[in-house]
């Protein structure tokens, strides 16, 4: 590592070693590329590292379009504080199969792969390794050290395809994946700063917690949003574990806090709600511009508190 000051590089941690779908997304940081790149053993690791100051950000995944929420994300950035999202990166999720130099793919008997990467690639294999045994794996890059390094008790490994560029494997199958559209969604997340700039095609992720457990007081909380124009991309419920029956609500929303509109519903989550975690605003990976009708415009916003002062201030109606 290099000895120099923090503050005259960057240092950015990811989920390694090299070969994660987390480096993949890492390499789509323009403002990563050429400087130091940490690897680490998970998410709280990486986290703890840009909290401490060991790392200027980190990447982390959030979300995956097979298996949805990635829980041990959304819980760990609703209970650490001093942390923001600067932005989000789509990585397509798909498998190689690999094994050691030589070896067939009629050799296969025992397959080594993290569970969820066997259970996205559990169609192929039963199609093509019929019988083969499952040999669980902490990682999908230490399925295939094992092979490489001759510690694994498997034949072949489900691995992702960035492990080739690190180490001599024969590829016995490429895009092994059952679902050809599978995605994660990353995060970068850094210390808390001012957020980027709105674009037009922005994000805000909150985690609220409800006030109460009544009937309608989810609906409450959505209307903060409904009545105010916002569209909702993402709404996954997690337990905050105190008591039965309580839960934190993790939310994304198109639009950014800049955005009349958005500062409006936060203002009205911060009235309604005992605890609400703002991760950021930033801008959408797939850059769409967000569309919403004339009447949510800031405009309208801004006309409506200059009316409610002038009213308060006694000036005539126009």
């Amino acid at each position: 590592m290099s000895e120099e000051p923090l503050e005259s590089r960057r240092v950015y941690s990811y989920l390694g070693p090299a070969g994660t779908f987390t480096e993949a997304a890492l390499a789509q940081v323009p403002e990563a590329r050429g400087q130091e790149w940490r690897p680490v053993r998970n998410v709280g690791e990486a986290l703890a590292d840009v909290v401490e100051g060991r790392s200027n950000a980190a990447m982390i995944a959030i979300e995956n379009s097979v298996d949805g929420g990635v829980t041990t994300t959304q819980d760990a950035l609703a209970t650490i504080p001093g942390l923001r999202i600067v932005g989000e990166y789509l990585v397509p999720v798909n498998f190689v199969l690999v094994a050691r130099p030589g070896t067939r793919l009629e050799d296969v008997t025992v397959v080594a792969a993290h569970p969820v990467a066997y259970g996205q690639s559990l169609q192929w294999l039963t199609t093509n390794i019929p019988g083969h045994e499952h040999l669980p794996a902490a990682s999908n890059v230490a399925s295939a050290l094992g092979i490489a390094e001759g510690t694994s008790g498997a034949d072949a490994a489900v691995a992702a395809p960035g492990v080739v560029a690190h180490h001599e494997y024969e590829v016995l199958a490429e895009d092994i994946g059952d679902n050809s559209n599978a995605v994660t969604r990353f995060v970068l997340v850094s210390r808390v700063a001012p957020p980027p700039a709105p674009t037009g095609a922005d994000k805000t992720s909150l985690i609220v917690e409800l006030p109460e457990d009544h009937p309608g007081a989810l609906l409450d909380l959505l209307e903060q949003f409904a009545t105010r124009g916002i569209n909702l991309s993402l709404l996954a419920s997690r337990p905050i574990g105190d008591e039965l029956g309580r839960y934190r609500f993790v939310i994304d929303a198109d639009g950014h806090i800049e955005d009349e509109r958005m500062a409006d519903a936060l203002l009205g989550l911060r009235r309604f709600s005992p605890k609400v975690v703002f991760l950021g605003s930033y801008p959408r990976a797939d850059r769409v511009i967000i569309r919403y009708p004339q009447r949510y415009s800031d405009e309208v916003f801004v006309e409506a508190r200059d009316w409610l002062r002038g009213l308060i201030a006694g000036e005539p109606e126009v």
